[in-house]
Formats: structure tokens, C-alpha cells, sequence
């Protein structure tokens, strides 16, 4: 059984910071890409960060660029992602996912267990 637990989103104010966590269960994450996701109301879920665990190959969407940072603890078979400089517009749900075999990269299609979210709220 895989199962993806994200924690630590909140209700902040523009311009503060947040740090997410995803707990992995099923499997080693050192073996899949991991990524995160966000959902706002109205809109696609779309793909914020991601890494690749066997490279250490990191990825960022360009509107989080220089605010955001993935990275990973292997011994708590977890995956972070913080946050700084939160705008109103990073307003959403957010999701961790992983692959199954590795390779997913930025591709949405190809992540195979997604955790139920944390809803990040930022208010300006």
C-alpha cells in the first residue's frame, strides 16, 4: 500500500513563508521522482517542483522560480518544499505525487500516487 501524506500548509500573509512536508509509505522515494502540485479554485492542477531522487535532478516551475525549494530527507523518507515569498496568487491546494518507476520529471501524466493535499492560503 503507497500512501502520501502532505502537512504544514496554513493561512499566512503576503510575503511570509511555509514549509511543506510529504511522508512516503509503500515505498522508497529514493527510487521515483517526486513532485509537488497546486490546485486553485477554478483552475488546472498544474506543476510547481519536482525531483528526480536517483539524479538529484531538481525542477521548478517559472512562477515559483527563486522562492520555492524541493528537497529531501532519505532517512524519513520525506520530501519538503519551502516556501518564500508567498504572493496572494500561490493561494491553492497543494499536492505531493510520485512515479512508479522513475522519469516522470515535470509530466503530470506520469505520477502515479498522489497524497490528498494541504490548502495553503495567502492573504495580502
Amino acid at each position: 500500500q503507497v500512501q502520501l501524506v502532505e502537512s504544514g500548509g496554513g493561512l499566512v500573509q503576503a510575503g511570509g513563508s511555509l514549509r511543506l512536508s510529504c511522508v512516503a509509505s509503500g515505498l522508497t522515494l529514493s527510487n521515483y521522482d517526486v513532485g509537488w502540485f497546486r490546485q486553485a479554485p477554478g483552475k488546472e492542477r498544474e506543476f510547481v517542483s519536482g525531483i528526480a531522487w536517483r539524479s538529484g535532478s531538481t525542477y521548478y516551475a517559472d512562477s515559483v522560480k527563486g522562492r520555492f525549494t524541493i528537497s529531501r530527507s532519505n532517512t524519513k523518507n520525506t520530501v519538503y518544499l519551502q516556501i518564500n515569498s508567498l504572493k496572494p496568487e500561490d493561494t491553492a491546494v497543494y499536492y505531493c505525487a510520485s512515479d512508479s518507476s522513475g522519469g516522470a520529471g515535470t509530466n503530470r501524466c506520469r505520477y502515479d500516487y498522489w497524497g490528498q493535499g494541504t490548502q495553503v492560503t495567502v492573504s495580502s
